[in-house]
């Protein structure tokens, strides 16, 4: 839902930026890179520690990337089917570092191993959100729905939350209840989307089977 919304408005605001790394010979594929490598090293680095509130701050700086990394392919005219498998990996490969430094941190000094699992669960559910639709299109089945969360929403959710929970540090009292709370409501919103896309595909492959036997 986000994601239909929010990636025009960044699009037009990040395309100077996009326009001026290309005239320094920046590729596509390298700020992809970076953006990834930047995105892992602040959640590793922070999120364990508690630290979420300078781990979000850096993560958010690295994760505008994936909006970038589009935008400079457009207007090079060099849009290819392996930027794009490209960018999808590296962004399983970012979520997994953000919801696994939260889980380390709950499995750790945070000391609540239910959150952790809570955590550990919506990086399932965030990496089965993708490959269902995945999966089905290389069925030839469309996967036409949104789903209640998807990427963006995980993201924004908690990363917010995170960085909010994260003034608790600074002296801000109970604030730190927000990301326990964020983490139920996208493992919760996960599993409602897996189900969604399942129910889609299911209905698909009916219909293209039912169709096959008229």
């Amino acid at each position: 839902m986000l994601n239909k919304y929010a990636r025009a408005f960044f699009t037009r605001v990040l395309t100077p930026f996009a326009s001026m790394l290309l005239r320094a010979g920046i590729s596509p594929d390298a700020v992809t890179l970076i953006g990834t490598a930047g995105s892992v090293a602040g959640a590793l680095a922070f999120f364990p520690r508690g630290e979420f509130f300078w781990g979000t701050i850096v993560i958010t700086l690295f994760i505008f990337s994936d909006l970038v990394d589009g935008n400079m392919a457009r207007q090079a005219g060099r849009s290819s089917k392996w930027g794009a498998f490209l960018d999808s990996t590296l962004d399983r490969v970012a979520d997994s570092a953000i919801f696994g430094g939260i889980a380390m941190w709950y499995a750790g000094k945070g000391d609540n191993l239910l959150l952790c699992a809570v955590a550990l669960f919506c990086l399932a559910c965030g990496q089965v959100v993708s490959y269902t639709k995945a999966r089905a299109e290389s069925l030839g089945l469309p996967c036409d729905v949104s789903g209640l969360v998807e990427r963006a929403e995980r993201l924004v959710v908690t990363l917010v939350a995170a960085g909010l929970a994260g003034l608790h540090g600074f002296g801000v009292p109970y604030i730190d209840w927000l990301l326990p709370i964020a983490l139920w409501l996208i493992a919760v919103g996960s599993f409602i989307t897996v189900l969604q896309r399942m129910l889609t595909v299911r209905r698909e492959a009916a219909e293209a089977q039912g169709a096959g036997v008229a």
